[in-house]
């Protein structure tokens, strides 16, 4: 009878401690989406164009690698900011078939189309040259970011999984092209990575640079061009976790 108590007693402990780990996750991942809730408030979706040098007050005097790096890129780079808005027709035109593509590839129409015409309206936008203020504006709506946010990623998967046999390379833990969109390209909040930014390139027809600002060591700021041996027309500043646009 002891023992059998002992055992009860045991396995309720377990239990406890089970259901005070799930206690303590949902915790940390409230405390998290609180985090993310203040930043979204606080910070704007696309800022105003600022110079370089901003950077610096982000960092502490003693962390000498970011340093160093900020003050590599300033001879190179003149201000930072969040959008591009030059609208080449070829672009639109390549923009306009995506959602065709897309369908093709077996993508529910009905399911892509506002994102899809979200998409389109601000192109168009673009096109008319708005005022700084107006565009801003439109790429501040989160109703219209997200939308838009949604769409390139859908973009960037079909791409993906139309070229499977190439990115198959790429991906790691036995994944396939298709299990890694819907876990890593699809879903929102999930962070862009190398083969990201080569899909989406490749699937628009636009050439990318990549300034890397990381944590390597020496003063050079790395870079690299998406797809390679193109000439650039969209330049990034990429810090962890983090891309802005940079003016030349």
């Amino acid at each position: 009878m002891a023992e059998e108590q002992q055992q009860e007693t045991t396995q309720g402990e377990m239990e406890a401690g089970g259901v005070n780990c799930l206690a303590y996750d949902e915790a940390i991942m409230a405390q998290q989406d609180r985090i993310q809730q203040e930043i979204a408030t606080s910070i704007p979706l696309v800022s105003d164009r600022q110079e370089l040098s901003v950077l610096q007050r982000e960092y502490a005097v003693e962390d000498t690698i970011y340093q160093l790096k900020i003050k590599v890129s300033k001879p190179q780079e003149s201000c930072i900011t969040r959008f591009e808005s030059q609208i080449s027709s070829l672009f639109k035109a390549v923009a306009a078939k995506s959602k065709l593509d897309l369908v093709n590839q077996g993508f529910t129409e009905f399911t892509i189309e506002d994102f899809h015409n979200t998409f389109m309206d601000l192109l168009e936008l673009c096109e008319k040259q708005p005022g700084l203020r107006e565009l801003l504006g439109s790429f501040r709506d989160q109703s219209v970011s997200d939308y838009i946010v949604v769409y390139l990623r859908l973009l960037t998967s079909g791409y993906l999984q139309r070229e499977h046999g190439f990115f198959q390379h790429f991906i790691e833990g036995g994944r396939s092209v298709k299990e890694f969109c819907q876990q890593e390209v699809e879903p929102m909040s999930k962070e862009s990575d190398h083969i990201h930014i080569i899909a989406l390139a490749q699937a628009l027809n636009v050439s990318i640079l990549v300034e890397y600002m990381d944590r390597g060591e020496g003063g050079s700021v790395n870079h690299h061009v998406f797809p390679e041996g193109s000439e650039p027309r969209v330049f990034l500043l990429y810090r962890p976790g983090h891309y802005d646009i940079l003016y030349k």
